[in-house]
């Protein structure tokens, strides 16, 4: 998987709004809970899988895996990404692409 993006079924969004939003996708919608924590509920979609999280809002995020979180940030923003918010214990970021689609690089299993 050397320096490949690999996207997950996972879709992310961020709301202040986090009660209203998790009764609406699982009330409303019906979607099935396959994920539940203090701050994120995830909802099973079919082809996604679409968490809730609780934060300052943010449109939807995609998901890529990589081997090494660092250097992909390092070769996005070369290429000119901008950086939108990081935390380096998970490690994690998220990166706006040139064209203005956010999405989270994660680190892949056995990467380092």
């Amino acid at each position: 998987m050397k320096n490949k993006f690999q996207s997950t079924r996972d879709v992310i969004i961020r709301t202040e709004s986090w009660a209203a939003a998790t009764k609406f996708y699982g009330s409303v919608m019906g979607l099935p809970i396959a994920h539940e924590s203090e701050n994120m509920i995830g909802f099973e979609t079919g082809e996604f899988r679409l968490y809730v999280e609780k934060g300052k809002d943010h449109g939807p995020v995609f998901e890529f895996l990589v081997p090494n979180v660092k250097a992909a940030k390092k070769k996005l923003i070369t290429a000119g990404c901008t950086l939108v918010e990081e935390d380096e214990s998970l490690p994690r970021c998220y990166i706006r692409d040139p064209y203005g689609v956010v999405f989270n690089i994660g680190q892949a299993e056995g990467g380092k």
